[in-house]
C-alpha cells in the first residue's frame, strides 16, 4: 500500500497525525469496532484510570489487527472517543509511543462524549485499517 500524507497547515503534525493520506494499491480493508478496556470476557478494568484504559484498549486493538494480518502501521484512520477530554490528552503519550517509533500519523478524530456503552469505560478507539 502506498501512502502519501496531506497536511495543507502543519499543526496536526505535533499532535501526531496526518490531516489527511492518499491510499494507493491497498489490497485488504479491516473496519474495526471500538476497542475499549475490557478482558477477554467483555468485563471492564481498570476504573478511573485512563492511562490503563488506554494501555489496554490499545492492547485489545493490536489484538484486533494481528488476527488480520495488520499492524498499528496498517491503519488509515482512528476515532477516539472519551467521557474526559482533559484526562484523556494528558496520557496521550501512550498513543505517540505505539504510533511513533512506526512513523504512522493516520487522521485522527477526538470526540469527548457522556458515556461509553459500558459503564466506567473512558476511552474507546476505533479504526479502519488497510494493507
Amino acid at each position: 500500500m502506498k501512502r502519501t500524507p496531506i497536511n495543507p497547515w502543519p499543526w496536526s503534525l505535533k499532535f501526531g497525525y496526518n490531516q489527511a493520506e492518499i491510499l494507493e494499491e491497498t489490497r485488504r480493508e479491516l473496519i474495526c469496532a471500538g476497542q475499549t478496556a475490557v478482558d477477554a470476557e467483555g468485563n471492564p478494568q481498570h476504573p478511573e484510570d485512563m492511562r490503563k484504559q488506554i494501555t489496554l484498549a490499545l492492547d485489545n486493538l493490536e489484538a484486533v489487527l494481528s488476527a488480520a494480518d495488520m499492524g498499528l502501521a496498517s491503519i488509515t484512520r482512528v476515532g477516539i472517543f472519551t467521557t474526559d477530554m482533559d484526562e484523556a490528552m494528558k496520557h496521550f503519550d501512550v498513543l505517540g509511543s505505539r504510533f511513533g517509533p512506526l512513523n504512522a500519523a493516520p487522521p485522527m478524530s477526538l470526540l469527548g462524549v457522556t458515556r461509553l456503552a459500558i459503564p466506567g469505560l473512558m476511552f474507546e478507539i476505533e479504526v479502519s485499517a488497510a494493507d
